[in-house]
């Protein structure tokens, strides 16, 4: 890295971030990774190529990575109607929107008609541990006190939501009869190595060791490591090294290499723009920045943000992620700044 160019601790201090792990992907590889700053503000202990960091929202990407494998195997479907493998839980009639039209295409794209309900999906509450799928989607859990129904039609608009990830989740469990935490750590974390990512749903699964949480001034937050009960839309701690390797995985299916067994139609079916929405594939974002495809996750919660970057026509990408929540959104952040540097070469 070229440090005479930027002073990444200082800017660090500036902006009230406590800790900082970045990752590197070059030709299809993970090249290198850094660990800046502390795992706690004031502690002493620093961030070690280990350290976990919540992935807020980057966990769609990891079960996105999971449905196709489920695809490819033949348990699911992108372009049938989720009812044909949802069992514990089915999406109730609507008046007004058919909802035999909710693919597993449209849940990970966020345009099936979902919209999380006001209030719902909170952090994780001792008092009420942590949600079984089909009650929470049936709205008679703590974190979700009304039946989840469509808000719009599918297909018709795009919609962010954590609850399109939890029918998802629940559509996995249900057709391999398996938990959601087990298929990830066996058909992905394993395979890959990722041997610094787990799914936590509850504060006696927090890693000793793990990053701290902190506010946008820095202050360590009262609950040290927020949880979002709900797996496949934001249960994953990990490490930037670790979700490189996920995007080196997803770079290799695109090629044919698949560690996985994700074929490259497939894989090509992620990164492919969804319906109207040119800027949304399947479980990522994407832009066209000089005309060269960008794919993205951001992850954003208490405490925490993060984001991956790659451009599967070079091999190239970046994960960043930090123990602090700085207020605003990921480009405006350092990571932003960050981001903005190794884009320009200067960060490599």
């Amino acid at each position: 890295m070229k440090k005479d160019i930027w002073n990444i601790a200082e800017r660090m201090r500036e902006s009230n971030i406590p800790g900082l792990s970045m990752a590197f992907i070059s030709e299809g590889k993970l090249s290198h990774h850094e660990c800046w700053g502390e795992v706690e503000a004031g502690s002493g202990d620093h961030i070690q190529s280990n350290t976990l960091f919540n992935a807020c929202s980057i966990s769609k990407f990891a079960a996105s990575i999971l449905a196709l494998q489920l695809v490819e195997e033949g348990l699911l479907s992108l372009d049938e109607d989720v009812s044909k493998f949802l069992i514990s839980w089915d999406i109730p009639e609507h008046p007004s929107f058919n909802s035999r039209t909710v693919t597993l295409r449209r849940l990970l794209c966020h345009q099936a008609g979902f919209a999380d309900p006001q209030g719902g999906f909170g952090q994780y509450i001792s008092e009420y541990g942590s949600p079984d799928m089909a009650k929470l989607l049936g709205g008679t859990t703590f974190y979700c006190q009304k039946p989840i129904e469509l808000m719009a039609e599918p297909g018709s608009q795009f919609i962010y939501s954590d609850t399109g990830f939890c029918i998802i989740q629940l559509m996995i469990e249900d057709v391999t009869g398996e938990s959601f935490d087990k298929l990830l750590r066996e058909k992905i974390f394993e395979p890959l190595h990722m041997n610094n990512s787990i799914i936590v749903t509850s504060q006696s699964g927090i890693r000793m060791g793990s990053a701290v949480g902190h506010n946008k001034h820095g202050v360590r937050l009262k609950e040290s490591h927020p949880i979002y009960p709900y797996p496949a839309a934001a249960g994953l701690w990990t490490t930037s090294a670790d979700l490189a390797l996920l995007v080196v995985e997803l770079l290799s299916s695109l090629q044919g290499n698949s560690r996985l067994g994700i074929s490259a139609e497939t894989a090509g079916e992620m990164i492919k723009p969804q319906d109207c929405f040119k800027w949304t594939g399947l479980g990522v974002f994407l832009e066209f920045p000089d005309g060269e495809l960008e794919v993205s996750s951001l992850g954003w919660g208490a405490g925490f943000q993060c984001m991956l970057i790659t451009y599967p026509k070079t091999g190239t990408g970046a994960v960043m992620m930090m123990n602090a929540d700085p207020g605003v959104h990921q480009t405006q952040s350092l990571l932003g700044h960050l981001a903005s540097l190794w884009q320009q070469g200067q960060l490599i």
